[in-house]
């Protein structure tokens, strides 16, 4: 039958039905770059031709000769990159490694003088840039004490760029002070040693600004040393700013925090023992550096793989914080068995058992000046179980820390990691400045637990927060058998083995496993005066990065590498989550430890 419809139909029906491919697509495309949930892709923009042909050979060929040309730039200059790292790396160390501040200083006392010498010396910031601050601070305004921790890194972390907690405060007016570390222990130096030097520069900052009492920033590990100054000497400082710092050692999540369990797999501290004794009294912080990276390889690949991606814009940052993280600082035999032992392992700090003197404990009860806790939920070394469950371990109920007439104020971050909580430019110009700001509230609060809210304009409240909700449940009684353990195992290894093994130790063989540690021989492999070759990778880098220029995002080569470095990661993030299982398994079986499911009653929200 013939078709009475007119010719000009077909035409019509057709750019119809292509006007609402547009539009679906535009629509799509708008939901995926507005979706909070998924990662946006690059695409092509879509239209007509692309949606009903084939895609044209030439512009194929074209897409793919002008991708394999970027990338192989991009290769040169990642890898030159890798190249600058490592020559930055051995710099830094010929330089005997000092802080990596973006701030002038000068050292104010050097701990190495002391009657109880330590590597630590205490430095005031003196200038911003071509910037004096003389003129701008005030005098009116508390110190502010800044404390890095010993993780195995150097110090630096809490000032290496503008937007951070030294930045903040000397924006604010506030004189700033910063408690560095040398790269090498004094020998024999104790975990009262490094207490006791920094009651002394906290004493030498006050005694400079008229008796005030310092504000006291305390990053990571250098949280606990300055909550155990508190409890030492009330009345000493001022408000205390813990960040990401652990003082609940063995709280935690099953399956998503397994860091507090790996001393179960190596029978507890006698292991940091034996690498103290192989590096002559000295423990080699790359090793907890390893430790951090093995913790999740997910986000290790993901750090290559961004540099490589985008290598135009990301090589200089990656540069800026490598120098830091690739800062390996040593601590002293004695140091790092009391951490392990009376923290990591033994947890002893929230139940009054650390002793820091012949017949004296410290007990956080003392403790009178104001407490500020910021923790993150995407934290997976310092979740908020181990920087907020101490509080009912030490005080039995919300009236009970009334009436001990203490305030602690906590807040939480849902998403920003370990590092994030002290490096993000984000989270120092929203949280940090909100709890600088707000200290003067805080010192004014009725004694009480706090949530402190933060809104996306700074604005901050003050929420009031029962004790008993802080009670995380987990196996005490399986972490009490590896204490055991730990402490029977240690003291086997320093009555049989330990003397044997110093006494085969020669400065030969500890610089060797110094030197041939795999975090500095990977770093090193890249070096121009370790790897001659790597110099025809620096030559060709020059003319490469003049006229290297980014390729378009809708190049579909460029966009399925970008869903291929997707796909690599969440293979190594599933594989980290089945090792992770296991280990809880193996840790449930090895203790007796009876499987806990956390519910969302009993931790605070995000």
């Amino acid at each position: 039958m013939a078709s009475t419809q007119p010719k000009s139909a077909a035409p019509s029906a057709t750019r119809k039905r292509r006007a609402q491919i547009q539009v679906v697509s535009s629509l799509q495309a708008g939901a995926e770059q507005h979706a909070p949930s998924e990662p946006t892709r690059p695409r092509r923009p879509a239209s007509s031709d692309t949606a009903t042909a084939p895609a044209d050979p030439v512009t194929t060929f074209g897409d793919l000769a002008a991708y394999v040309r970027d990338a192989a730039e991009r290769s040169i200059l990642f890898w030159d990159t890798l190249r600058q790292r490592a020559d930055n790396m051995l710099a830094h160390e010929r330089a005997g490694k000092p802080p990596l501040l973006d701030f002038d200083y000068e050292v104010v006392l050097d701990a190495r003088r002391l009657e109880r010498p330590t590597n630590y010396s205490l430095l005031r910031i003196t200038r911003v840039g071509e910037d004096c601050l003389e003129d701008c601070l005030d005098a009116a305004k508390p110190p502010v004490v800044v404390f890095d921790p010993r993780a195995g890194h150097g110090p630096g972390i809490g000032g290496f760029k503008r937007d951070s907690e030294v930045g903040l405060a000397l924006r604010a007016g506030h004189p700033v002070y910063f408690g560095a570390f040398g790269p090498e222990p004094v020998p024999g130096q104790t975990l009262l040693d490094v207490l006791g030097t920094l009651r002394r520069f906290v004493q030498e900052v006050s005694g400079r600004h008229n008796g005030q009492a310092p504000i006291l920033y305390g990053n990571c590990q250098a949280g606990w040393a300055i909550t155990i100054l508190a409890a030492d000497c009330a009345g000493l400082v001022g408000p205390a700013v813990l960040n990401g710092s652990p003082l609940s050692y063995w709280a935690g999540e099953s399956g998503i925090n397994p860091m507090r369990i790996a001393g179960g797999f190596v029978g507890g501290a006698w292991l940091v023992h034996l690498l103290a004794d192989l590096g002559q009294g000295r423990f080699d912080g790359a090793w907890l550096v390893q430790n951090f990276e093995n913790l999740k390889p997910e986000a290790i690949w993901e750090k290559y793989a961004n540099l490589f991606a985008h290598i135009e814009s990301e090589r200089e940052r990656f540069l800026e914080f490598e120098r830091w993280w690739n800062g390996f600082y040593f601590l002293s035999r004695e140091e790092i068995l009391a951490v392990v032992e009376n923290l990591f392992v033994g947890n002893r700090l929230e139940q009054g058992l650390v002793q820091v003197c012949p017949g004296c404990h410290i007990d956080l009860r003392r403790i009178r000046n104001p407490l500020v806790i910021f923790a993150s939920y995407g934290d997976n070394i310092t979740p908020p179980h181990q920087a907020l469950g101490w509080i009912p371990v030490v005080y039995a109920s919300t009236e009970d820390l009334k009436q001990a007439e203490q305030r602690i104020v906590y807040l939480t971050n849902p998403h920003v990691g370990h590092l994030g909580i002290f490096v993000s430019a984000k989270v120092a110009n929203l949280e940090h400045r909100a709890i600088l700001e707000s200290l003067p509230r805080i010192e004014a609060l009725a004694p009480g637990l706090y949530e402190m809210k933060v809104a996306g304009s700074a604005e901050v409240t003050f929420e009031e927060r029962r004790v008993e909700d802080l009670r995380f449940d987990y196996p005490r009684t399986s972490f009490e058998r590896v204490r055991e353990i730990s402490e029977a195992t240690e003291q086997a290894y320093r009555t049989f083995v330990s003397p044997w093994v110093q006494a085969a130790v020669t400065p030969w063989s500890a610089a060797a496993c110094e030197w041939m540690h795999p975090m500095r021989v990977s770093r090193y492999m890249f070096a121009a005066s370790v790897s001659p070759w790597m110099k025809a990778v620096e030559a060709l880098a020059s003319p490469v990065d003049e006229r290297h220029r980014p390729l378009p995002d809708d190049n579909p080569f460029k966009a399925a590498e970008a869903a291929w470095f997707e796909d690599v990661t969440r293979v190594i993030e599933a594989n980290r989550k089945i090792r992770d299982a296991w280990e809880e398994r193996a840790f449930d079986l090895a203790y007796g430890r009876p499987r806990v499911v956390l519910s969302e009653e009993t931790m605070p929200g995000p």
